[in-house]
């Protein structure tokens, strides 16, 4: 569900046409309805409601601030992964209590920033990485809240790439480990168990994963309860699938459904991490056709907006719709029959440089606005200025007013971290021991 529609053969976000945002800002841009995000937000809170749960927004999805601004004044928790993340909220003004901290990659110094906030909790998912928490904490003179990620080997059904609670997968621990780990981390004076953790993957469609894994998961924190009077939270993850193509994606009701048997009266605050399904659907790309090109029985749309811009159909195979923003009404729910199919591709010089191929699509000329649809997650924020191309800006809709809240980059933000006249050091080794010594 989205508050993107039609109207009089123009495609609007919110009171807002997209043309005019277009017009305004340039393309290729991404343009996100608050509006839309607000309501996911709403409705996941209500499907949830008699669990109570901590909703923290898995901010990898989209990181813009104005949008976690928003977020964070909705109340909402947030999932990290970097330390750059967490720059993010600090500058918000988000307490440290809002914020769990995951990654299978966790530095020292991300650690260190980390507990000088005061995450509510490390979600460690390797033996090597509990070691590490253990020492800094110590070093640090605290007690670092640990809430083990342990794998429950269940199939989610979906595209390798994001399938992550299987038993080979690089995150989490394997959970027949699981309470051999705890009990370490019971002996360790600078670690605290409060929480259990598992999340098998992305964009999942079938519910009946989630039930399996918060199952077998409650099933560990029992076991653990008698030993463990600090455990106080399961964290189901997240991965809520949302629409892309032909496959339903489920209610949060039905998420809820499946989950609630096994936490209700567990006596844990039930944490969960949502990224794609509260922004996915809520964001669209602005990009407009530069070029057509017929080869041989082939035929290409060229647009202004490459895999630099979105990435997800080159890196994932990622199936977004795309439809002209003027002139062309609605795209058709199904299979747009009498089409012939177009390969929509970008100017990157890259052979896996596209937005979709074998699309039907209504005969375009050059000048006309496409709006790539599904694009909130996973799309500004894995951008690249990869053939030296300055990134699109962000616009944010709110009713019938629209912001810029990133602008588009310039060539000058491009090499602004550069130097063409390097400061050369003979001795890399002296300088590598003065500046550690200075450290």
């Amino acid at each position: 569900m989205d508050r993107f529609a039609y109207r009089d053969g123009q495609l609007f976000a919110e009171d807002v046409a997209l043309d005019a945002i277009a017009r305004a800002v340039g393309t290729p841009a991404y343009v996100y309805s608050l509006g839309t995000v607000r309501d996911h937000v709403d409705r996941l809170q209500a499907a949830f409601a008699d669990l109570d749960p901590l909703i923290c927004y898995a901010m990898k999805a989209n990181a813009n601030l104005a949008l976690l601004a928003d977020l964070a004044a909705r109340g909402l928790g947030f999932d990290i992964v970097s330390a750059g993340e967490l720059d993010r909220l600090r500058r918000l003004g988000v307490p440290g209590e809002r914020i769990v901290f995951s990654g299978v990659g966790k530095t020292r110094d991300e650690m260190v920033a980390a507990l000088g906030h005061g995450v509510r909790l490390f979600n460690v998912e390797s033996e090597e990485e509990l070691e590490a928490l253990a020492r800094v904490a110590a070093d640090l003179g605290q007690r670092a809240d640990v809430a083990l990620r342990v794998n429950p080997d269940v199939d989610p059904q979906t595209h390798a790439y994001i399938a992550t609670g299987l038993k080979e997968s690089k995150f989490g621990l394997a959970i027949d480990r699981g309470e051999v780990l705890a009990r370490r981390v019971l002996d360790r004076p600078s670690l605290r168990l409060v929480g259990l953790q598992c999340h098998i993957g992305s964009q999942i469609t079938d519910v009946t994963p989630y039930g399996e894994a918060v199952g077998r998961v409650a099933d560990l924190a029992r076991r653990l309860q008698p030993d463990a009077p600090d455990l106080a939270s399961l964290d189901m993850g997240g991965g809520f699938g949302i629409f892309y193509k032909d496959r339903r994606a489920p209610s949060f009701e039905e998420y809820a459904r499946v989950v609630r048997p096994h936490v209700k009266d567990l006596g844990l605050k039930l944490l969960m991490e949502p990224g794609r399904v509260l922004v996915g659907n809520a964001g669209v790309m602005l990009t407009r056709v530069l070029y057509r090109k017929q080869a041989g029985a082939k035929r290409f749309v060229i647009v202004d907006a490459g895999m630099n811009d979105l990435i997800r159909p080159s890196l994932y195979g990622g199936w977004h719709r795309i439809w002209p923003v003027v002139g062309h009404g609605a795209p058709p729910v199904g299979e747009a029959d009498g089409l012939a199919p177009v390969d929509i591709v970008g100017p990157v010089c890259e052979s896996g440089d596209f937005l979709a191929k074998d699309r039907p699509l209504p005969e375009v000329a050059a000048g006309e606005l496409l709006a790539v649809f599904g694009v909130g997650a996973y799309g500004f924020t894995m951008s690249s200025t990869y053939n030296a191309r300055p990134r699109p800006p962000e616009v944010l809709v709110d009713g019938a007013r629209f912001a810029v809240a990133r602008r588009r980059e310039t060539y000058d933000d491009l090499v602004a971290a550069e130097t063409a006249t390097p400061t050369f050091v003979e001795a890399a080794a002296e300088a590598l021991d003065a500046k550690e010594a200075s450290s």
